[in-house]
C-alpha cells in the first residue's frame, strides 16, 4: 500500500491510500492507450509525493522500461532532456508546459511520443502553441483517488475535441451525475480506484455511493463518450444565479497577449450573490477595459470579470495547481473598497 496525500486546493489535504492493485490497473491502462515500447524513457519532474509524479516510477518498474527523474522541475533543463536525451514520454501540467515553451523559441523534435498534460484544463491557446512546436500534447483527467488517470484524449484527436479530457481508460468507468448533456458530478468507479482515505471512515463512506466515487469535479459528458471536465464543485462561481465555471473565464484570459497565468475566484456581492474577479500573471499592465472587448467575444457578459488584478506569481501547491482559496483572501484583500455590486 502508499499513501498519497491530496493537493488540498479546496480543503484540508486527505490521506488516499493506493493500493499495489490499483497502480497495476493504472498501469495496464496507461499501456494499452500509449503503448508498451521496451525503449520507452519516461522523464518525470512532478513530485513525487504527487499521484502524477509516484506512478511514472512504479509505472515504469512494472513495465520494466527507463525513468529519468529529475529532481525539481527546471523548464531549460526539461526541454534539453527532451531534445537530447532519448525522452519518449513526460508528464506535466499546464503551467509546467507554459514554461517550457516561454524559455526558448526552437522547435521539439526527435523521439517524444507524447506529452501528458493533467492538473487542469488545457487552454487552446496554449495547446495551439505546443502543437505548433511539434509537442504532442496527450489531454488527460486524473485525481489522486484514482491512481492517476482517468479519461485522456489522444493527440489526434486533440483539436477537434477542444476542451475534452478523452474517453475513460479501462481503469475506471466515468459517468456523470446529470441528464446527458447537461453539467453535473463526475462519477468513477473501477480497479484502479482508492478503497477510502487513511484513518477517516467518515471521509470515505462520504465520498462513496454505491460504489461510485464522487470526484467533486464538475463535466460534461457527450454522446461519444468524451468527458469534458469544467471545474470544481467548490469553485463554481454563482452570479445572478448562474453558474460561471472558472477555467473557462480563465481560458478567455490566456488568449489575451502577455497574460501568463490567471486564477478567477468568486467574491461576495449583495446583488448577485457572487461577483467574479480575476487574479492575472504578467510583466506588463492589464486594465480590464483593454481585456474587456476579447473577453465579450468570447464569453456571456455575466461572466465578464468585475475587476482583474495583476499578480507577480499565483499561490499554487508543488503539483502546480492554483490554491483558489489563497487567491480568494488576497483579491478579497485588495478590493475591499470595490462597490459590492456591478
Amino acid at each position: 500500500h502508499s499513501i498519497v496525500y491530496t493537493s488540498g486546493t479546496a480543503g484540508n489535504p486527505k490521506g488516499v491510500m493506493l493500493t499495489y492493485g490499483n497502480f497495476w490497473a493504472s498501469a495496464s491502462a496507461s499501456a494499452l492507450n500509449l503503448g508498451l515500447d521496451p525503449s520507452a524513457r519516461w522523464l518525470a519532474c512532478l513530485p513525487l509525493h504527487h499521484v502524477g509524479g509516484l506512478s511514472i516510477p512504479i509505472r515504469s518498474a512494472i513495465y520494466g522500461t527507463a525513468v529519468e527523474l529529475h529532481a525539481q522541475f527546471v523548464p531549460e533543463a526539461v526541454n534539453r532532456a527532451v531534445r537530447y536525451t532519448d525522452i519518449t514520454l513526460l508528464s506535466v501540467v499546464p503551467t509546467m508546459l507554459r514554461r517550457m515553451l516561454n524559455a526558448d523559441d526552437r522547435p521539439f523534435d526527435g523521439s517524444l511520443r507524447a506529452v501528458l498534460v493533467g492538473g487542469g484544463p488545457v487552454p487552446a491557446v496554449l495547446l495551439e502553441r505546443a502543437t505548433a512546436r511539434g509537442l504532442p500534447v496527450v489531454q488527460t483527467y486524473g485525481l489522486t483517488e484514482a491512481c492517476s488517470q482517468v479519461t485522456t484524449l489522444a493527440p489526434l484527436e486533440a483539436m477537434s475535441h477542444l476542451g475534452s479530457a478523452g474517453r475513460a481508460l479501462l481503469s475506471a468507468d466515468v459517468r456523470v451525475d446529470a441528464p446527458a448533456g447537461e453539467a453535473g458530478e463526475i462519477q468513477i468507479r473501477g480497479p484502479a480506484v482508492t478503497p477510502g482515505y487513511y484513518r477517516d471512515p467518515e471521509a470515505t463512506a462520504g465520498a462513496f455511493s454505491d460504489g461510485w466515487l464522487q470526484t467533486g469535479d464538475i463535466g460534461l459528458l457527450d454522446g461519444d463518450g468524451f468527458l469534458t471536465v469544467l471545474d470544481r464543485r467548490d469553485d463554481v462561481i454563482v452570479s445572478g444565479g448562474e453558474n460561471v465555471y472558472p477555467a473557462e473565464v480563465e481560458a478567455a484570459l490566456l488568449a489575451y497577449p502577455g497574460i501568463e497565468g490567471a486564477a478567477v475566484v468568486g467574491l461576495p456581492d449583495e446583488e448577485w450573490g457572487q461577483r467574479v474577479v480575476a487574479a492575472v500573471v504578467s510583466q506588463l499592465p492589464v486594465e480590464l477595459a483593454r481585456v474587456e472587448p476579447l473577453l465579450r467575444s468570447r464569453l456571456a457578459g455575466y461572466k465578464i470579470p468585475a475587476a482583474i488584478e495583476r499578480f507577480d506569481a499565483l499561490p499554487a501547491t508543488s503539483s502546480g495547481k492554483v490554491q483558489r482559496r489563497f487567491v480568494r483572501e488576497q483579491m478579497a484583500e485588495r478590493l475591499a473598497t470595490l462597490p459590492t455590486s456591478h
